[in-house]
C-alpha cells in the first residue's frame, strides 16, 4: 500500500456510498466500478470495496487477479492493507471472496468487525463505494445503515421496482435510514428512466416519510455488455459512448456531496453501534 498513497491527497473521514439494489441483475455492481472511475477522472480519491460477499465479482468485470481478498482478513491470514489492489484509473479495489459460503453468513459481529477495519483508512481517501450484494439480507442492511449514502439502482422490470420499494421500506423503518438516491440503469432514454423514479416516489410518498433524490439515468449501451466481455473499464475501452457520458454526469453530481459529519452514515460510529444493539439483544 506504501506505493499508493501518494494519489492520496485529503484528510479527514470518507464519504461512504452504499450501492445496493432490490434485485440482482439491474446493473449494480457495473453502476459501483464505471461510477468509481468517473470520480478519479474529477481527481478524487476512490476506494472501491466489494460487499457482495460470498458472490463478489468486481475482480472478475476488471479482469484482475487478486491475491488475496476479504475471506483471507476474515481468517486473520493477512492485513487489510495486504487485500487492498490497484485497479483501473488508480481506484483502489478491496475484493471480497466468490462462491464462499462462510463469507455469505458472516455474524453480525464480524460484519461489523469488517467495517471498523475502515476506520483506519478514513485519512486517506475522498470516497468510499460499497458494493452490496442485491436484496435484503443482514449484510446489505449492515453496509447500507453504515455508509453515509445509499445509492438504488433501479431497472425497467416490475420485479426490481417493488423489490427496491421493499428494500427502502426495511431500511427505513428498521435501520433508521431516511435518506436515498436512485439511479436508473439500461433506460431506452432518459424520460423513461425519471418516469420509472416517479413510480417508486409515488409508493414511497404514500407509506414512507422518507426523502429520495434522483440521480440520473444510464442508457442502454451496447457497450457496456462488451467492455463485461472483454473484462475491461467502459471508459478505458469505449471513452465516447452514451453511457461513459452518462456515468461522468452522475460523478459530478456525486463529488459534490460532502461526508456526515453526525453519527447517522459515520463510518467510525457504526462499530459501537452495532456492537452495543447485539450485546443489549
Amino acid at each position: 500500500m506504501n506505493n499508493l498513497k501518494n494519489i492520496f491527497n485529503t484528510t479527514g473521514s470518507p464519504l461512504a456510498i452504499a450501492v445496493t439494489s432490490g434485485k440482482g441483475g439491474v446493473g449494480k455492481t457495473s453502476v459501483s466500478v464505471n461510477l468509481a472511475a468517473a470520480l478519479r477522472k474529477l481527481k478524487r480519491s476512490v476506494m472501491l470495496l466489494d460487499a457482495d460477499l460470498g458472490l463478489a465479482n468486481v475482480d472478475v468485470l476488471l479482469g484482475l487477479k487478486p491475491r488475496y481478498n476479504l475471506t483471507h482478513v476474515i481468517k486473520g491470514e493477512c492485513a487489510l492493507d495486504d487485500v487492498i489492489i490497484e485497479g483501473p484509473e488508480r481506484m483502489l479495489i478491496v475484493p471480497a471472496g466468490s462462491g464462499i459460503h462462510e463469507m455469505a453468513d458472516l455474524g453480525t459481529l464480524e460484519q461489523a468487525g469488517l467495517i471498523n477495519a475502515f476506520n483506519e483508512l478514513k485519512s486517506q481517501i475522498d470516497i468510499l463505494i460499497i458494493d452490496t450484494a442485491a436484496g435484503i439480507n443482514r449484510s446489505v442492511l449492515n453496509f447500507c445503515q453504515a455508509a453515509g449514502e445509499v445509492l438504488v439502482v433501479l431497472s425497467n422490470d416490475p420485479a426490481s421496482l417493488t423489490d427496491s420499494y421493499g428494500l427502502i421500506k426495511v431500511l427505513a423503518s428498521r435501520h433508521g435510514v431516511k435518506r436515498f438516491h436512485v439511479v436508473t440503469n439500461r433506460d431506452e432514454n432518459s424520460a423513461d428512466g425519471f418516469l420509472l423514479y416517479q413510480r417508486l416516489v409515488d409508493a414511497t410518498d404514500r407509506f414512507l416519510n422518507i426523502e429520495i433524490n434522483y440521480l440520473g439515468s444510464i442508457p442502454q449501451d451496447k457497450y457496456m455488455h462488451q467492455s463485461h466481455r472483454r473484462q475491461r473499464l467502459l471508459s478505458q475501452a469505449y471513452p465516447q459512448c452514451p453511457a461513459v457520458h452518462a456515468f461522468d454526469e452522475l460523478a459530478r453530481r456525486v463529488s459534490r456531496w460532502r461526508a456526515p459529519t453526525a453519527p447517522r452514515g459515520g463510518m467510525e460510529f457504526f462499530f459501537e453501534r452495532l456492537v452495543s444493539q447485539t450485546t443489549a439483544a
